[in-house]
């Protein structure tokens, strides 16, 4: 991933009034874990990634939030499906992603 993508998400993320908690590999998780983005092959295409347990509410707006903020970026967020977080040991977290 080319710090210069990583640079324009933070833009749109913040845009949208949240913040980037983590960053590994493909995958930005945002300071509260209603969502994730994940960068796909095409630089200006990005996947948000929804939390199976997130707000239906925060979901929607947040969701409008960062779509709007992606498209003032010159950005698809694109919809990615769904994602749930589950402990896997006592220093790892399993992730599993569903369509």
């Amino acid at each position: 991933m080319a710090e210069q993508k990583l640079g324009v998400v933070k833009e749109i993320v913040e845009a949208a009034g949240m913040g980037i908690a983590h960053v590994y590999e493909d995958l930005v998780f945002l300071n509260h874990t209603a969502f994730l983005i994940q960068f796909t092959e095409d630089n200006s295409r990005l996947l948000l990634r929804v939390n199976r347990e997130a707000e239906q509410e925060a979901v929607m707006d947040g969701a409008a939030l960062l779509k709007q903020a992606a498209q003032e970026h010159g950005m698809q967020l694109a919809d990615g499906g769904g994602y749930a977080l589950a402990q896997d040991g006592e220093e790892s977290v399993r992730l599993e992603f569903f369509s």
